[in-house]
C-alpha cells in the first residue's frame, strides 16, 4: 500500500453529545484518537476520505494521522457503521509508537483456492480460521497472512499455522498445529449438514413441546402479578 492511501488529516472537534448529529448531516464523521502519554483527543474528518481509510487499512495497519499540524502513527481500534445507510458513525484511534509491538488481527488468505489439486478433484476445501492475531512493530505488520492449497489433494487433509508463509519480524500467537482449513468428500459434508440439520429440528421440537408444557401452568393471579411488579 502506498503511504499516500494510509493518511489522514483530522480536525479537531469541539461539539459532543447531540450536537454531533449535526456533524454527520454535514458529512463530517466523529472520533477520537487516544494513546499513551497524552489526552484522548476528540476529533472529526469527511466521511469519505475516512471511511476509504478504514476501508483501505482496516484494524491490522497502521495508519498516520495529522492532527492540527501534530503527526501520530495510529491502528484503527473500532469503528461504529449505520446499520441501515452502511456509513460510518464513528472511528477510534489508538496512537502507537514504532518503536514499540503492536497486536493485531490479521487475515489468513488461502492462495490457490479454487484451482488447487483437491478441488480439481471434486473435492471442498473449507476454511476454519480467517484471521489470526499476530505480535510485531507497526511498520511490520503485514496486509495477510498466506497459505498455499497446492499441497491439499486428498480428503482429510490440513493445513495448519505451520503451513503459513510467516514475514520476519512477526510474533503469531497460536498454536503450529492449529487448524486453518481441512479438505473434505462432498458427500461426507452433505451427510455432516444433514445430521447437523436433524439435530437442530429435534432441538426446536424440543423447545416448543416444553414450551407447550409451560403454557398449560397456571396462569399467575392479577395480585401476585402485583407483588412481582413491586420487587
Amino acid at each position: 500500500m502506498a503511504n499516500n492511501d494510509l493518511t489522514i488529516t483530522l480536525e479537531k472537534r469541539a461539539v459532543a453529545g447531540k450536537k454531533v448529529k449535526n456533524l454527520r448531516r454535514d458529512g463530517q464523521v466523529p472520533g477520537v484518537v487516544y494513546g499513551q502519554g497524552f489526552e484522548p483527543i476528540s476529533v472529526q474528518a469527511p466521511l469519505v476520505p475516512l471511511q476509504k481509510l478504514v476501508k483501505t487499512a482496516g484494524k491490522h495497519h497502521p495508519v498516520q494521522l495529522n492532527i492540527a499540524g501534530s503527526k501520530k502513527t495510529a491502528m484503527i481500534k473500532e469503528i461504529s457503521m449505520d446499520p441501515v445507510k452502511n456509513l460510518l458513525r464513528h472511528v477510534a484511534f489508538h496512537a502507537v509508537r514504532q518503536d514499540e509491538k503492536v497486536t493485531a488481527d490479521i487475515p489468513v488468505v488461502l492462495e490457490g483456492l479454487g484451482e488447487s489439486p483437491a478441488e480439481r478433484a471434486g473435492l471442498v476445501i473449507l476454511t476454519t480460521v480467517e484471521s489470526l492475531q499476530v505480535k510485531a512493530f507497526p511498520g511490520d505488520l503485514p496486509n495477510a497472512l498466506t497459505v498455499s492449497t497446492s499441497t491439499l489433494s486428498e480428503a482429510g487433509q490440513h493445513l495448519t499455522v505451520a503451513d503459513l508463509s510467516i514475514p520476519s519480524g512477526v510474533e503469531i500467537d497460536a498454536e503450529p498445529e492449529q487448524v486453518l482449513a481441512s479438505v473434505y468428500e462432498p458427500s461426507a459434508l452433505q451427510a455432516a449438514n444433514e445430521a447437523a440439520g436433524g439435530e437442530a429440528e429435534a432441538e426446536a421440537e424440543e423447545a416448543t413441546e416444553e414450551g407447550a408444557g409451560e403454557e398449560t401452568g397456571e396462569t399467575p393471579s392479577e395480585e401476585s402479578q402485583k407483588e412481582a411488579a413491586k420487587v
